[in-house]
């Protein structure tokens, strides 16, 4: 420290006398050393107290008190630039892991859509934060059946993540039971109820599509009701079946419902981040919902699922308050 006291009165020596361009050239390369040596802000104003008593021996006292408030205030500075330097390094720390953990939910609970003879699928789920609560789920064990799952975490965020993953797993080990939805649904509700927090429920919509049929049957666990497009009476209608959230009561019932597709219906199934959308002026109405899910009714069913997500999405100014999630299966 010694040294640096030596070499720094000398620098302010030269540039007190000259005030040219190289003198603050090396006061330049000096700084480096000193961050070099981590020399802390308060003490290189000492330092230069410390120069200037001793090039200045008449300088004023007053003046000389100034550097003493200046130190203190460099120290409380100091201190709280390390708090909030290691404050956005460790936000900076958990958006990369959270970044990591989305990529790997997405991952995880991709799945694939069914080429089904006669139907066309459409999707769109969108976390409203990084890591989505809400889950699409499809499966295929034949030509002439395909199953899907729309399910919903009563919550956000990491904790409703993890709780999705566990029901994906859980469902891929049922894939090859009985595929009748009030019996997966049976399933799945004993499998929350025993492996899940208490604060944790999940609401879900199952269906099968008989192919050859036509044929949609359903149940439903607390899930939104889904909605039923009648093409040749140009009215909708809405798919309910009683049932609780999962893993609330473990001897809970779901009903079971079918009902029958004709040419150009459709159905389509959402999650509450969709029908309970708000815009500036509040939430929308069903009617609002309704119209503009007829207006696309012409639209193949993945660009009717895009096109219902960029309105809603714009009417919100793409600030999502909740996970975004729609299947369309039309006939």
């Amino acid at each position: 420290m010694l040294q640096f006291s030596k070499d720094y009165k000398e620098i302010l020596r030269q540039y007190v006398l000259s005030q040219t361009e190289q003198n603050l050239y090396i006061g330049q390369n000096f700084s480096r050393q000193l961050i070099e040596k981590n020399i802390a802000p308060e003490d290189v104003i000492g330092i230069h107290k410390a120069a200037l008593e001793e090039i200045f021996p008449d300088m004023p006292e007053q003046l000389l008190h100034s550097f003493d408030l200046l130190i203190e205030v460099m120290i409380r500075y100091g201190l709280a630039l390390k708090e909030h330097e290691s404050l956005v390094k460790k936000q900076e720390e958990l958006k990369m892991e959270m970044d990591l953990a989305a990529n790997v939910q997405e991952t995880m609970l991709k799945t694939k859509v069914p080429q089904l003879s006669g139907f066309d699928i459409g999707l769109v789920s969108i976390p409203a934060k990084k890591m989505n609560g809400d889950y699409i789920y499809f499966v295929s064990n034949d030509d002439q059946h395909a199953d899907v799952a729309v399910a919903d975490v009563i919550g956000k965020g990491i904790p409703a993540a993890l709780c999705m993953s566990m029901i994906k797993f859980a469902m891929d080990s049922l894939q090859h039971s009985s595929t009748n939805p009030d019996y997966m649904l049976d399933m799945m509700n004993g499998i929350v109820e025993r492996n899940m927090d208490d604060s944790m429920f999940i609401s879900m919509f199952y269906g099968r599509i008989d192919i050859k049929k036509s044929r949609f049957t359903y149940a439903s666990a607390g899930h939104e009701p889904a909605l039923l497009y009648r093409a040749a009476e140009d009215r909708f209608e809405y798919l309910e079946a009683k049932g609780i959230l999962l893993g609330v009561d473990p001897s809970a019932v779901f009903e079971k419902h079918d009902v029958t597709l004709n040419k150009d219906d459709f159905i389509v199934i959402m999650t509450d981040g969709v029908t309970e959308s708000r815009t500036k002026e509040g939430f929308i109405t069903q009617q609002t919902l309704l119209s503009l899910i007829r207006d696309a009714k012409d639209l193949p069913a993945q660009e009717m699922t895009d096109h219902i997500f960029q309105l809603l999405a714009r009417s919100q100014d793409y600030e999502l308050r909740d996970d975004f999630t729609m299947v369309v299966l039309k006939k």
